[in-house]
């Protein structure tokens, strides 16, 4: 009578561990997948070379539109009469572009430090929180836009009445969100630095200046788009430079081609504001921050 015959030893169960679990088994299960590669994403560099791709796709095939029905130039113009405006030196395009981003990055930048000083002050003084709050509310409800007449008329023309209709609007959504961010502290976190005997300074620096980055980063990106919106408004409404007096100016002659130059010029403003956002995000928040 024949042994019965045994289990090659590379499928011996391993001590320890259920029989249908085997050591290829188990390195299958334990080893770690990297998660771009089970999802199968793209890598980053692809990602936006496939973004270029369709806004180049986008553009020939606007250009290929208007020039296959012929469409007026100062209804519709082709991407490369609106290219052809930058040699158009009474425009005067760099000093404009440089005025319009003074005032975008100066109104930003003031809304940026006031609305997070702002925040600390109401977040450690409960008086003035209590006091002073419900107007600055108040004041948030107001249209800024609506505003922009009564800061020239203040102010006069000029740089500064533009910049401060910039900043009237970046301060209420950067203030807003640092402070709901400063005040989502978690209470076990709290008990933690009372346990510990923690100081007040202790307790901002480790626990609630981290905790609000996030949020503080969701109204910086909010603003952004606010802070383009201010600049070009008070250029609308009395100034003598920047891309919006200009586009004031060639739209009376129905310089089409000249406008939308003008609207790129602006967007490409506050991409490059919204891109530094974006980098300063990735430099002090890490990804599980982001991610909650």
């Amino acid at each position: 009578m024949t042994a019965p015959a045994t289990a090659p030893a590379d499928h011996a169960p391993v001590p320890g561990t259920s029989p249908s679990t085997t050591p290829a088994s188990a390195a299958r299960h334990t080893d770690p997948v990297p998660a771009s590669a089970s999802a199968g994403e793209p890598g980053p560099w692809r990602r936006w070379a496939v973004i270029a791709a369709v806004h180049v796709g986008c553009v020939l095939l606007w250009e290929a539109v208007v020039r296959l029905f012929a469409i007026q130039p100062f209804v519709l113009p082709a991407p490369s009469a609106v290219l052809a405006t930058l040699s158009n030196e009474n425009h005067r395009w760099l000093a404009n572009t440089a005025v319009t981003a003074l005032e975008v990055f100066g109104g930003y930048a003031l809304g940026l430090v006031l609305g997070i000083l702002g925040a600390l002050v109401f977040v450690t003084s409960r008086w003035l929180s209590l006091l002073f709050f419900p107007l600055l509310v108040t004041l948030n409800m107001i249209p800024k836009v609506a505003l922009g007449p009564l800061i020239i008329v203040w102010f006069s023309y000029g740089i500064g009445p533009n910049i401060l209709i910039t900043f009237s609007l970046c301060f209420f959504p950067i203030l807003l969100t640092t402070i709901r961010g400063l005040n989502e502290t978690e209470p076990d976190l709290l008990n933690l630095v009372h346990a510990l005997k923690g100081s007040r300074w202790q307790l901002f620096r480790y626990i609630q200046l981290p905790g609000s980055l996030p949020y503080v980063f969701s109204g910086m990106k909010v603003a952004t788009v606010l802070a383009v919106a201010g600049a070009v408004v008070g250029e609308f409404i009395a100034s003598d430079k920047g891309l919006g007096y200009l586009m004031i100016q060639v739209q009376a002659s129905l310089d089409t081609a000249a406008v939308f130059m003008a609207v790129l010029l602006i967007t490409g403003i506050g991409v490059l504001l919204y891109l530094l956002v974006l980098l300063l995000e990735r430099r002090f928040i890490t990804q599980d921050a982001r991610i909650q």
